[in-house]
């Protein structure tokens, strides 16, 4: 059988005007087209599928069925439709959103619900990377868009800052460094150390940087996240690097003390990448857009 959906949605007009001239109308089809749809119909099913007399038509049993399923198709049809523009417009399906450490634990978290929230049916794959893994991934087309450090150097790709990401150094109450107001990362590379745990982006980068003054910190433990890093320094068991938007939140339950960080590497800013804005799904257009992205002018 070969029916179409533009023949199904005939039959059923017919069927419920009970008439094969006001079901072509409300078809919006001709009177000799659709007389002919309904002929074709039946010939491919090969049974009679409806009863025709002075008075219009009425179903047989086997146009009783076809009625009954023309009516699931249709609604499914329609139903398939709505879920289709549901991802066209980013209401449905799953993005794939990588972030450093800093923007996962600092600036998404508050972004993301309120937007999430209002799409029950779409879903976020975040995943944790360094600023320079998430812009080797953009550049080589392996991800749509990232949150990355102003640090890094996206040759080729567009950076848009939405937040300061300023990296603070904290201590415990009683630190030496307590009433400092400021440190440079080379004069603290010797102190025992709260870090965070193996293969954290932020923690990576900031072993890198370690690395380059060829230092290799020593850490007592290792945390999950901020908040135990600060409830750690809080008693006394070392100094961490951590975001101030962190050590701000924090600080207000742990005691410590927060001091900057003079290196340039410690002032920077949260950025969105991708490559070019028109090569972007809609979806990932509308979320960015609700980060503080925004498309170029012309």
């Amino acid at each position: 059988m070969k029916f179409d959906l533009v023949d199904l949605r005939l039959f059923l007009c017919v069927v419920d005007a009970g008439s094969i001239t006001a079901g072509a109308r409300q078809a919006n089809l001709a009177l000799a087209s659709a007389s002919e749809r309904i002929s074709n119909i039946e010939s491919d099913a090969g049974v009679a599928l409806l009863e025709r007399s002075r008075r219009g038509v009425v179903t047989t049993e086997a146009g009783e069925a076809l009625a009954h399923h023309a009516r699931l198709i249709l609604r499914q049809h329609s139903l398939l439709q709505g879920e289709l523009r549901d991802f066209g417009d980013g209401a449905r399906g799953t993005l794939l959103l990588y972030a450093n450490t800093a923007a996962l634990t600092g600036l998404l978290p508050q972004k993301l619900a309120p937007w999430l929230a209002q799409r029950p049916r779409l879903n976020i794959d975040l995943r944790e990377r360094t600023s320079a893994e998430i812009v080797r991934m953009i550049g080589a087309g392996l991800a749509e868009a990232g949150v990355v450090s102003d640090a890094v150097n996206p040759t080729g790709l567009t950076i848009q800052p939405v937040a300061s990401d300023y990296l603070v150094l904290i201590v415990p109450v009683a630190h030496r460094l307590a009433e400092s107001k400021e440190v440079c990362f080379a004069d603290v590379t010797g102190e025992q150390f709260v870090g965070l745990e193996a293969g954290s982006a932020l923690q990576d980068h900031i072993d890198g940087h370690a690395a380059d003054l060829r230092k290799t910190l020593a850490f007592r433990i290792r945390m999950k996240n901020f908040e135990g890093s600060c409830q750690m320094v809080s008693q006394g068991v070392g100094v961490a690097i951590i975001p101030l938007a962190a050590a701000r939140r924090f600080g207000r339950r742990y005691p410590f003390k927060t001091l900057r960080i003079r290196d340039d590497w410690a002032r920077r800013k949260l950025c969105l990448c991708f490559q070019q804005w028109h090569t972007l799904s809609a979806p990932m257009q509308n979320l960015l857009t609700h980060l503080g992205g925004r498309a170029p002018t012309l």
